[in-house]
């Protein structure tokens, strides 16, 4: 089963962030993980976020949430 990476970020734009992370978490791959990294980073917990980041071979970004978003939109776009 795989993400969908779309659906996720998507859910997260429109603050469903419990819904967003009940799928995102199931899910181990590299862009999975960074998401994941991300929607700590909305809820405000960067020790998790910095976790999951690591977890997708990433650090903690410094860009802004919005920045980042566009980021993951773009490397969605990228697959």
């Amino acid at each position: 089963m795989t993400c969908d990476h779309l659906k996720v970020l998507e859910l997260a734009k429109a603050g469903h962030w419990e819904e967003s992370h009940a799928m995102v978490q199931k899910h181990g791959d590299e862009l999975s993980c960074q998401i994941h990294g991300y929607l700590h980073r909305v809820e405000g917990d960067l020790s998790n976020a910095r976790y999951w980041y690591s977890r997708g071979n990433s650090k903690l970004p410094s860009n802004t949430l919005e920045q980042e978003l566009e980021r993951l939109y773009a490397r969605i776009s990228e697959a």
